[in-house]
């Protein structure tokens, strides 16, 4: 297990290295500078903002560039956000717990919630619920993630308005209230994303649960256990879902990189101060540091779930865990 820890660390450190290349490369190639809307503030003269350029070694040439930012983030340093006038560790640190937040409960509703359809699509299995069950998950499963937050959004802070309509907190009241109350205040700003997001992410784990499930019924141990006189709502919950779980396994390794970029489009809807709305921040502005100490992170996120994933199904995967 060590050795395969290893080996697997060696691989995501590669994988977020060339991510970072990449969007690097990308970024700095394309036209433009941070500092490009200053062209439109004839207060500004081309002098301070070479100026500017010349104190953010913008007007070195781009393998300079990229070699000071490696070495600087191997000092630990990210550098300092041209957009919001702080350390971008600093920003990165208000933005990365709320992210993580959002993709914990969001990730945890979504297999709940999927695990739950699954079984009971496989009890009602050819009958209505099942169908209904089915072609809801297939509805959610083809819808854009930035529409079904929209319309989350307008349908429970317009229509039905019984949430925020965005933020972590009150921004006006949050202070002042209790500590019991500000748990409130935070979970109620929290529901309406986090749902999104599991809405969004429970069709994939029910359909890959149902087929791991009607995979398993048949075998010759479900059998044993009916004729035993076994209730079939146990049959299905206790023996069946144990041995049907190891395809949820893999999922949660896929789980991230979908999170992450659903993160991105539920916090821009939700305005969630987290990782997603950062990153469309620093796009916007072309705040370099920024950007890239986003994707630093995402990479980060990505290779740390497909990790946890390789490692649980060698725990729990008795073929994989003997050698067979």
């Amino acid at each position: 297990m060590a050795a395969f820890l290893i080996r697997r660390l060696l691989q995501g450190i590669v994988v977020v290295a060339l991510a970072a290349t990449i969007v690097f490369v990308l970024i700095h190639a394309a036209p433009g500078d941070p500092f490009s809307d200053s062209l439109d503030k004839p207060e500004i003269s081309e002098s301070i903002r070479a100026s500017w350029r010349e104190a953010y070694g913008l007007d070195r040439p781009i393998s300079e560039q990229y070699f000071r930012y490696v070495s600087s983030v191997f000092r630990g340093e990210l550098g300092f956000s041209f957009s919001r006038q702080r350390p971008v560790a600093d920003v990165l640190g208000d933005a990365l717990p709320s992210t993580l937040l959002l993709m914990g409960t969001g990730l945890l509703g979504g297999f709940v919630l999927g695990i739950a359809v699954a079984v009971v699509q496989v009890r009602r299995r050819g009958k209505a619920a099942d169908r209904v069950l089915g072609m809801t998950s297939l509805a959610l499963f083809s819808v854009p993630d930035f529409w079904l937050a929209l319309l989350m959004l307008v349908a429970f802070t317009y229509w039905i308005p019984i949430f925020p309509s965005g933020g972590a907190i009150d921004p006006v009241l949050h202070e002042s209230m209790s500590a019991f109350a500000r748990i409130g205040d935070r979970l109620e700003h929290l529901f309406l994303p986090a749902v999104t997001l599991a809405l969004l992410y429970f069709p994939v784990i029910a359909r890959h649960q149902r087929a791991a499930l009607m995979e398993t019924i048949p075998l010759e141990y479900i059998n044993t256990a009916r004729a035993k006189g076994v209730p079939e709502s146990r049959v299905i919950s206790r023996h069946a879902l144990r041995n049907a779980l190891l395809p949820i396994i893999t999922l949660l390794g896929v789980a991230f990189p979908a999170l992450v970029t659903g993160a991105v489009f539920i916090e821009t809807v939700f305005s969630w101060p987290g990782m997603g709305l950062m990153i469309v921040d620093s796009i916007r502005s072309r705040d370099y540091p920024l950007l890239m100490a986003g994707v630093l992170a995402g990479s980060i996120l990505v290779v740390t779930g497909s990790i946890v994933a390789d490692v649980l199904y060698r725990r729990f995967d008795p073929r994989i865990r003997d050698g067979v």
